[in-house]
């Protein structure tokens, strides 16, 4: 519960008890307070105990968390407490996902020896945490949203319970060594070839009694939910060719392997008749500026069934940069891609330092470094795919949302990589946006950039004499995140130098774009934007094109 009665800005966050009786119109009842944030209140199938996440600040709860136990006295109030997990000072780790079995035993994920989140028990007897198995895959994810669940239990108190579960697994394996010799540069560095085979999630079945695992085949790569049902469990996913869905999946007998496979719901039912359109991701590792040190990103050739492309011309790159910016790009179909590719775009994800799916690391690689670990890693993820013969290097461009819109905005004020951006909502001042941040990520900002001087040096609204390219900027005028006034500062600032700019205003939008009309909008006039200022080509859509600002300097 999060009461804001006494202070809107920092509210009180409590787990409480209320009553299901209509006619108990009583305050609730608080069981637990006195820390920062609460999670997955969850009571064992006694109804005597309850298990429940904690953290506080300056953490988030992937950073630094603790799992606990409480006892119900006969008034129904929590008494005895004991820290399972997250208590150790000597040990950081990140606790999530609770769950009691039907038989009583408690569940869930932690980071606390590899780095990766894996599948836990408590054993309450000698109060002792042991790893039910271990891999080298992230069996959960940050928790931006409350009611994550990427486990649940099969069978019953009469069978050997199974777990069945979701895990992202990164098994780059080098099949073949692809020397950059061909392309006259970093002869004494070998790359990693593209790959549509890693980067995937995958659903497993866990035997918790024997230790056993075996992986279920599922058409999703992405996997975000899993839900039991009877002798079949229901799961939330994609893949590269089909939409966010949620399918049933019915076992046999023993619940060893699927027998049955149905979608019962699909975000875009007709989907299939676009297939022929469809680029495929393929998973990319790439070369940091950090020697020795990758990262990763999906790449989407441009294809078209009824077009192809000259031989001898490479096509433009387009560069995204997620959100966040503990998030991560997941390689599944997304019709905002497919509408570049289609149209003779190559297209990148970039999942720089710091993105989630790669364990703790990965993830900590931005501690400190937001605006320079994610800028560096996009360009060289942009530079790599030059290097390789994959892309045009005079016509890379970048786009991004937010956190990815600041990304952008960086990667043009301080690189001088790409030739043009787009940024949507994006924030271009680091000390307005933490002056106005709400309080679960009242200091996740500072964890991500530092001192005051970096707020500074990072933000591109202070260094707007810096960009050097064409940018277009869209905005809602009713975003509370980032305020309209720092995209008009940089489009004027842009449009003084002579640069060609456009800056899109929306009434009515808050901080992500809601109308259909203004999504699609903002998509048809990035495209004509690149392609009459860096692509060079003409657009096939009918689309009537905004006025750009020195448009005229640029040809």
């Amino acid at each position: 519960m999060e009461d804001h009665r006494k202070n809107g800005s920092n509210p009180i966050t409590t787990v409480a008890a209320v009553s299901t009786s209509v006619e108990d119109v009583n305050a609730p009842t608080v069981l637990l307070s006195g820390n920062d944030f609460y999670a997955f209140p969850r009571i064992d199938p006694t109804e005597k105990r309850m298990a429940w996440i904690e953290w506080s600040d300056p953490n988030m709860s992937w950073d630094k968390a603790e799992l606990w136990v409480g006892y119900f006295s006969s008034k129904g109030e929590v008494e005895k407490r004991i820290c399972i997990a997250g208590g150790d000072p000597m040990i950081v780790e990140s606790p999530t996902e609770p769950k009691w079995s039907s038989k009583g035993e408690l569940f869930f994920i932690t980071d606390r020896q590899s780095g990766f989140w894996n599948i836990y028990k408590w054993d309450e007897q000698s109060n002792v945490v042991v790893q039910v198995y271990s891999l080298d895959a992230e069996f959960s994810k940050p928790m931006w949203v409350f009611g994550v669940s990427s486990y649940a239990f099969l069978g019953n108190d009469d069978q050997s319970q199974k777990i069945v579960c979701c895990y992202r697994l990164l098994q780059f394996s080098v099949l073949t060594v692809f020397v950059l010799w061909l392309y006259g540069i970093h002869k004494d560095k070998p790359i990693f070839l593209l790959s549509r085979q890693n980067g995937k999630s995958y659903v497993g079945l866990l035997d918790h009694d024997s230790g056993s695992f075996s992986k279920i085949d599922l058409p999703f790569s992405a996997v975000t939910n899993i839900v039991s049902a009877d002798g079949s469990f229901y799961v939330e996913g994609a893949s590269a060719s089909l939409p966010v869905s949620i399918a049933k999946v019915t076992l046999d007998e023993k619940r060893t392997m699927a027998t049955d496979f149905s979608i019962v719901w699909s975000s875009s039912e007709d989907i299939k008749k676009y297939t022929p359109y469809f680029s495929l991701p393929e998973f990319m590792e790439f070369p940091t500026v950090i020697p020795g040190q990758h990262a990763y990103a999906y790449f989407y050739p441009p294809y078209n069934h009824t077009f192809q492309g000259s031989s001898d011309e490479k096509p433009p790159l387009l560069v995204r940069t997620h959100g966040g910016p503990t998030d991560e790009a997941r390689g599944i179909l997304d019709l905002s891609v497919q509408y570049w590719t289609s149209r003779g775009w190559a297209f990148v994800d970039v999942n720089y330092g710091g993105s989630a799916g790669y364990g703790r690391e990965y993830r900590e690689r931005l501690l400190g470094q937001w605006g320079v670990v994610d800028v560096n890693d996009c360009c060289s993820c942009a530079t790599f795919l030059v290097a390789t013969g994959r892309v045009d290097a005079q016509r890379l461009c970048v786009t991004g949302e937010s956190a990815g819109g600041f990304t952008t905005l960086a990667c043009l004020a301080f690189r001088q990589t790409f030739k043009a951006g787009s940024s949507l909502y994006g924030i271009a001042d680091l000390a307005s946006l933490r002056a106005g941040m709400h309080k679960f990520e009242a200091y996740y900002i500072d964890n991500l950039v530092g001192n005051k001087q970096a707020y500074f040096e990072r933000s591109p609204i202070n260094f707007v004499e810096r960009f050097t390219c064409p940018v277009i900027l869209f905005q809602g005028l009713d975003d509370p995140v980032v305020s309209p006034d720092q995209a008009t500062t940089i489009y004027k600032a842009i449009k003084d130098k002579g640069l060609p700019v456009a800056l899109v205003e929306y009434e009515g939008e808050q901080h992500g774009f809601r109308k259909a009309e203004n999504i699609k909008f903002t998509l048809e006039q990035q495209m004509m934007f690149f392609a009459r200022l860096v692509g060079h080509f003409k657009v096939a859509d009918n689309i009537a094109p905004i006025k750009i600002d020195n448009f005229d300097k640029a040809l």
